[in-house]
């Protein structure tokens, strides 16, 4: 097996990092969800050292995570753990999570469990984290937001680019309060 790799990735990995790591405090234990190729957890551990980054993801995904994990070996990146959101309950004893690019590939109804399962989890002061394309009141941000919602949706009927106020109501109703929202000169906006 080769080492897996994502371009989107590698081109908003340094983006990210300059929102989150204003966001993440010394010490924390960050919890990943959806770890994709792991190109993310270890951008972040290698600038952030007193992290302690917890990536996550499906059991075919653990293999290629662990590949950029070993190549780094870094203390504070943790070996890849398997995480089915739709199924397993969250782990505790996390103070934020962080996912990117994953809501719009889930069932909406795991997206809102996703919410209600971090709701409880987290401490008071947590953070959840989250990274990707949203549309706001119905309208995409791009052109290529638009097609890409459309690839998306001939994958699978139940993916798509989620409505910004619709994932903010269900942030809202796990008693998350929203810090900020962030537009980048990407086609995709973290929520923090």
């Amino acid at each position: 097996m080769s080492k897996p790799f994502s371009q989107a990735a590698e081109n908003n990995k340094q983006p990210i990092l300059d929102i989150v790591q204003d966001v993440f405090l010394p010490g924390q234990s960050i919890l990943e969800i959806g770890s994709g190729t792991g190109q993310h957890g270890v951008h972040f551990s290698q600038v952030l050292g007193d992290l302690s980054w917890q990536p996550s993801d499906l059991l075919e995904n653990l293999a290629g995570i662990d590949m950029w994990r070993n190549e780094v070996q870094l203390k504070n990146l943790l070996p890849a753990m398997r995480l089915d959101v739709s199924i397993d309950p969250l782990p505790e004893g996390f103070d934020c999570i962080y996912t990117a690019n994953t809501i719009h590939i889930m069932p909406w109804e795991v997206v809102e469990s996703l919410f209600s399962k971090a709701g409880r989890i987290l401490p008071s002061m947590g953070f959840m984290v989250i990274y990707g394309p949203f549309k706001y009141r119905g309208a995409f941000t791009t052109s290529s937001n638009s097609n890409f919602d459309l690839w998306l949706k001939e994958r699978a009927k139940y993916q798509g680019i989620r409505d910004f106020e619709g994932v903010l109501a269900c942030a809202q109703d796990a008693n998350f309060n929203p810090v900020s929202y962030t537009h980048l000169t990407l086609p995709t906006t973290p929520y923090v």
